[in-house]
C-alpha cells in the first residue's frame, strides 16, 4: 500500500521556522520520481487549500500567501519532499497535507503558529 508519512509540525512563535518532511518509503522510486509533489494546508473552518507544489523536474508553485516565506523541495534518491517555512504567521496555522500527484495523502501534520 502506497503511503505517505508526514513529519516536522509543531508550535512556534510568530517569526519562527518549521521544516516539514514527506517520506513514500513504500513507493518504487521511478514512480515517486516522476510524480509532482504538493503541500496542503487546512485551518479550522476553512477548505484545504495548495501551499506549494514541485514537479518532477523541480519546478515549483506558490500560493502567493506564502511566496518569499515557504520553499518546497525534493530529494528524489529519499523519496521526500520537504517544506522549509520561514517567518511564520499566526494564519499559517493549520494541518499541513503531503499529497502525490493530488491523489495520495499523507495523514496530516500539526503548524501551530502563536503571536
Amino acid at each position: 500500500q502506497v503511503q505517505l508519512v508526514e513529519s516536522g509540525g509543531g508550535s512556534v512563535q510568530a517569526g519562527g521556522s518549521l521544516r516539514l518532511s514527506c517520506k513514500a518509503p513504500r513507493m518504487i522510486t521511478s514512480t515517486y520520481n516522476a510524480l509532482y509533489m504538493a503541500w496542503y494546508r487546512q485551518a479550522p473552518g476553512k477548505q484545504r487549500e495548495l501551499v506549494a507544489r514541485v514537479s518532477s523536474s523541480g519546478t515549483t508553485v506558490y500560493a502567493d500567501s506564502v511566496k518569499g516565506r515557504f520553499t518546497v523541495s525534493r530529494d528524489n534518491s529519499r523519496k521526500t519532499a520537504y517544506l522549509q517555512m520561514n517567518d511564520l504567521k499566526v494564519e499559517d496555522t493549520a494541518v499541513y497535507y503531503c499529497s502525490a500527484r493530488d491523489d495520495i495523502w499523507g495523514q496530516g501534520t500539526q503548524v501551530t503558529v502563536s503571536g
